[in-house]
């Protein structure tokens, strides 16, 4: 490692551009080789995920342990949205630290527990191992087309719940305020999932983590930033990065969804999404690490 400032920096989404959104595990060797070349070379690698510690600890961290991460690669996993930070050592985790104030009330999530288990468990599990939000994910043994006829009736019995807890929710153009006419929590339907969270959490707060972190590490901040995302959601990292005055550029693996105007440059592949397009502009990082290529605007 070396003191001077990285060429670049990475936060990256875990579902969709790193692991498979079939599997939910990433299935392109490349990327574990190519992520662990970037980070033993100098590049700050943060996984800015609505994902768990468990998901990651299980799915991401045996890989880049087999592919040979160094001990003194900055490697960070931000998780569920920015409230559970870890740092990633050839060890394994270090100290996990959750941010309990950004947590949905315990007895919320008892409810949407039993509403999963009662109404929608044909579809859906609960995930336990979340700590700050709470969420249902799809199975595996479910469509994408099964899951999503169901969403939206989940969607709506989970804000029923909320209001039965008292709690204020914003859920697309629905804005419920609490007793105080507060707005404390959201609901965030995904391709996969739903979560229910905090409205502080987002890929933003992930990204402030993030280079308080590295500041806190005593490194040199990079030059240029990469974000890489599969939903609208994902620009956040980059908006603020933006408005902090970093140089960067988004990589957008789903452009499906509508590509928004920025005031920074977005990139996607013309045919390829998901991991397979997240693959690809891994290995142009590797070539710009390397010196092989200047920049990834030319990956097509």
């Amino acid at each position: 490692m070396t003191d001077a400032s990285p060429v670049l920096g990475l936060l990256l989404d875990v579902d969709g551009p790193i692991a498979s959104p079939i599997s939910r595990s990433i299935a392109i060797p490349s990327i574990a080789r190519d992520l662990v070349e970037l980070a033993n070379g100098g590049i700050p690698i943060a996984f800015n995920t609505g994902r768990s510690d468990a998901f990651i600890r299980a799915e991401v961290l045996p890989q880049l342990l087999a592919a040979g991460l160094d001990a003194d690669a900055r490697v960070w996993a931000i998780c569920e949205k920015g409230s559970v930070v870890v740092r990633i050592t050839p060890a394994g985790f270090g100290e996990i630290d959750v941010d309990a104030s950004l947590a949905v009330p315990a007895a919320y999530g008892d409810a949407i527990r039993e509403l999963v288990r009662t109404s929608y468990d044909d579809v859906v599990f609960f995930d336990e191992t979340k700590r700050a939000m709470v969420s249902v994910e799809q199975r595996l043994d479910v469509s994408a087309e099964q899951f999503s006829a169901r969403r939206d009736a989940f969607d709506f019995d989970a804000a029923a719940q909320l209001t039965a807890h008292g709690l204020g929710y914003e859920w697309g153009d629905t804005i419920v305020t609490d007793a105080s006419g507060a707005v404390p929590f959201r609901i965030d339907p995904t391709i996969i999932s739903t979560d229910i969270e905090s409205v502080k959490l987002g890929k933003d707060l992930g990204a402030s983590k993030f280079l308080a972190l590295l500041e806190a590490d005593g490194a040199a901040l990079p030059l240029s930033w990469r974000t890489l995302g599969d939903s609208r959601t994902d620009y956040a990292m980059a908006d603020w990065l933006h408005e902090q005055g970093h140089d960067v550029v988004h990589v957008d693996v789903r452009p499906a969804d509508g590509v928004p105007e920025t005031p920074y440059p977005v990139r996607h592949h013309s045919t390829l999404i998901h991991d397979d397009a997240g693959a690809l502009y891994l290995g142009a990082w590797v070539g710009m690490l390397r010196g092989d290529v200047d920049d990834d605007g030319t990956v097509e």
